[in-house]
This record gives structure tokens, C-alpha cells and sequence, in this order.
């Protein structure tokens, strides 16, 4: 092949850029796993979902003319999200003025968040600036809205206005539904108020700064958790859960989150009891893989939220978490893993309770549940199941 340096195509540098990460993940995959195949095959998706979130930015990120994109979904299983929660972020200049204007839908919560520096590009994680609860914005009669954040209020306006910290350099907003089918989504999008010019044609320099960025992004997306379940097991949290505080990690402010390690052979079950607090505004449990990924829970049954689940007749809100199916609603099913870790989370609760958690036989689950406790057919399960990949698929992820 003819020497092309200099060209201007600089497919090779970034294809050689993202090669160390292969070796890194290997060092990254905790020495118990890496002698097996299927772990690692996982830990090449882990890889492949940090490429796609980089691209997103290099294709579309300006911080000129922000976009939101999407941060992390079911095709980006990054930083183990939500099952519940559709994340979209957009870069922003720090000190610009933006509008974004939309409709709110009726999902449970909107919520914005004010980000400094920006974990996929540092590397480390830093508490949020600020969030806004699209709860609070004054919604017309289509629940249509508008909200300027500036570093100070435009002069005239007397619409909803928010202070933009001067440290912000990202928005994420977080769209929280519990109901998938039912509950409409939010659209929205941005724009400057500071810029009024088109967009134009990037130059080679902007391409060339976009595309290399990437290499990082994946690394910081890719090798950040793997180890998170491990340590969890080294800590002597397994098949026990324990407080999570990611009040430093972007995590809202109201939400408390506990989880621990899980390790089941598939004759044994892990049953969760909670009683559930008198008020609050959302919470619920969902599962991780042994490298953090969250559970596919478009096509199991891997998570359920306060609309999803069953609170029994005693108030306790009890789940059973294991391979096969135990006749009961309120089933987590670790979809072919056996070791992975469990989380839950409370949002803005009068209460923030601690499940206990027992190891018991399959065969034994019902001498452990009340006899009242909400069961399902196989037939009913296999209708549930088809409903909820359904259901999740009508959200809006892209």
C-alpha cells in the first residue's frame, strides 16, 4: 500500500489507539474470572459499549452547538444503569446561555444535572454541581416547557430560569419511567441563546481531536467497574448487602442506594424482604453480571420497580433471585449468570431500610414466604415476559 501519511485519514492511529485496551481489560478482569471464555467474550461487549458511547461525541458532540446523546442504555451498559432510567447527556461551553424547550410526558421523574469535569474524559468521578426536577418547571396544558440556564438571567425574560455553575461543563438529564407501556416520554432538545450562527463544516483540527478522544473514552467506559463485584465478594459482602454512596459518582442528590454481591448454584435462591417506607417518590432492585454490566432486562426479568413488583399484604416487599423460576411474581432472574451483584435504591423515602437477604434452597423458597405472597403460572410468566420486552422497546434510547 502506498504510504498515506499526512493524508489526512487517520484510521490507523485510532484503530492503534483503542488495540492497548484489549490487554488492559485483560489485566482489568479480576484473575478468578479470566480463565473463562464466556466472562471474557462479555468483557469484549464491555469494550464495544464504550466505543459506541465515544462515538456518539465524536460524530455529533459540539460544545458550540450541544446535542443531547445518549449516555447509557441497554446498547451502552456502562457504569451499570438503571433499569428504570434512559440517561441522555450533551457537552456544553462553560459560561454559554442555553434554552431547552420540550414536552415533559408523564414518565415518573426528569431530572437535569449540572456536571463539571467530565468523568468520561478525566477519569475520575466528581459529585454533581446542581440538578433540576423538571417537576418544578411550569408546564402549559400539553406539558410543554421552556428553561433558560445562563449565568444570569436574560434581561426581559420572566420565563423559568436556572443559574448555570460556572464549573458546568456537561448536562445529563435522567428520564425515570416505572410503568414502560403506559407512561409517555419526554422529548426535548437545546440550543444556544449566546450563538446564533450555523454550525458549518468542521475543520480537519475539530474531526481530528473528536476522533482521537476516543481511545480514552472507552478506556475510562470499559475498565471503570469490572473489579466492582469482586471487591464487593473480597469485602465480605456476598449474599449481604451494604450502603453504596455514589453521592461523589454523579449520584442524585435524595437517592440511597444499598447493594451487595450475589453467588447462587442454581438449585439455590436468594429471597429479599424490605419493608417498604410510608412515602416515597420511586425506588427499585435490579441485578448485575460478575463485570457489572446490568442484567439485560429487556428480555428477563431482572429488575422490577415499585410498579413492576408486588408489595405483600404485611407491607414487606420480598423478592426471589434465582436461575429458575420459582412460581412467584416477584422473581429476579439472573438470566444464565451465576455471580453478579444486586443493588436497590430509594428515592426521596420518609425511610431508608436495609433488606435482609437469606440463602435458601430452591426447593425450600415457599416455606420461607408468606402464603398469601402474589404467584404466577408458567403461561402467565411467558405473557409477562413478552409484555416487558415490548414495553421496553417503546422507550426512547436513541
Amino acid at each position: 500500500m502506498p504510504d498515506m501519511a499526512g493524508d489526512g485519514l487517520e484510521w490507523e492511529k485510532l484503530i492503534d489507539g483503542l488495540r492497548p485496551l484489549g490487554e488492559a481489560m485483560r489485566r482489568r478482569v479480576p484473575e478468578r474470572l479470566r480463565s473463562n471464555p464466556q466472562i471474557m467474550a462479555e468483557s469484549m461487549r464491555l469494550l464495544l459499549s464504550g466505543v459506541t458511547r465515544a462515538t456518539n461525541d465524536a460524530l455529533v458532540g459540539d460544545r458550540r452547538h450541544p446535542m443531547f446523546v445518549p449516555e447509557l442504555n441497554i446498547g451502552q451498559n456502562i457504569f451499570q444503569p438503571n433499569a428504570d432510567t434512559i440517561y441522555k447527556a450533551c457537552l456544553i461551553e462553560k459560561g454559554g446561555s442555553y434554552v431547552i424547550k420540550g414536552d415533559r410526558g408523564t414518565v415518573r421523574m426528569v431530572i437535569l444535572a449540572q456536571m463539571g469535569p467530565d468523568t468520561l474524559r478525566t477519569g475520575q468521578h466528581h459529585p454533581l454541581l446542581g440538578q433540576i426536577d423538571f417537576d418544578s418547571l411550569v408546564l402549559d396544558a400539553n406539558c410543554h416547557f421552556e428553561l433558560v440556564i445562563s449565568p444570569v438571567r436574560p434581561a426581559g425574560y420572566t420565563g423559568d430560569w436556572r443559574q448555570l455553575d460556572p464549573l458546568c461543563e456537561k448536562f445529563m438529564v435522567r428520564v425515570v419511567s416505572c410503568d414502560w407501556a403506559v407512561e409517555r416520554e419526554p422529548r426535548f432538545g437545546i440550543a444556544r441563546l449566546d450563538v446564533d450562527v450555523a454550525k458549518g463544516r468542521p475543520s480537519t483540527e475539530t474531526l481530528h481531536h473528536a476522533f482521537g478522544e476516543i481511545p480514552g473514552i472507552v478506556g475510562v467506559c470499559a475498565l471503570a467497574f469490572p473489579t466492582h463485584v469482586e471487591e464487593l465478594r473480597e469485602q465480605g459482602h456476598l449474599n449481604t448487602l451494604k450502603i453504596f454512596d455514589v453521592s461523589q459518582m454523579s449520584g442524585l442528590a435524595g437517592q440511597f442506594y444499598y447493594e451487595g454481591a450475589y453467588d447462587l448454584a442454581d438449585d439455590e435462591a436468594l429471597i429479599t424482604e424490605v419493608k417498604v417506607p410510608a412515602k416515597y417518590r420511586y425506588w427499585s432492585i435490579i441485578l448485575t453480571n460478575a463485570l457489572y454490566e446490568t442484567t439485560d432486562w429487556y428480555n428477563n426479568q431482572a429488575s422490577l420497580n415499585d410498579k413492576q413488583g408486588v408489595v405483600d399484604s404485611d407491607g414487606v416487599f420480598r423478592t426471589v433471585i434465582s436461575a429458575r423460576d420459582p412460581g412467584v411474581h416477584n422473581w429476579l432472574d439472573t438470566s444464565g449468570y451465576s455471580s453478579g451483584a444486586v443493588q436497590g435504591r430509594w428515592f426521596e423515602a420518609s425511610e431508608k431500610p436495609m433488606p435482609s437477604m437469606k440463602k435458601v434452597k430452591l426447593a425450600d423458597v415457599d416455606q420461607h414466604l408468606p402464603a398469601d405472597i402474589k404467584r404466577v403460572t408458567l403461561a402467565e410468566r411467558a405473557i409477562a415476559l413478552r409484555n416487558r420486552r415490548l414495553a421496553a422497546q417503546m422507550r426512547i434510547i436513541w
